[in-house]
């Protein structure tokens, strides 16, 4: 039993020693970049300029408040990754 098994353990190493000692060869080297989401944003608008009088202590006041709009945002793209060509670190 010990003897087969001695032979086995053999036959394993004796064919395991080629596919070790094969090496690949780099060709190119690429990072992993993350591309942020791209929105379009649009601008509604939500209360109209106004000019109103007011009383400011003992006198009245002119006042302009601007307009406002709201900000609305729609995806056109997603996040996602890019493979950027770059040098080899290894």
């Amino acid at each position: 039993m010990f003897k087969t098994i001695t032979a086995a353990a053999a036959v394993v190493v004796a064919f395991a020693a080629p596919a070790a000692a094969w090496e690949g060869h780099v060709i190119k080297c690429y990072d992993k970049i993350w591309v942020p989401a791209e929105y379009k944003t649009t601008k509604i608008p939500h209360t109209k300029a106004v000019t109103k009088w007011e009383h400011c202590g003992d006198q009245l006041c002119e006042v302009h408040y601007p307009a406002m709009f709201k900000e609305m945002k729609t995806l056109v793209t997603p996040g996602h990754y890019v493979k950027r060509e770059a040098a080899c670190r290894n």
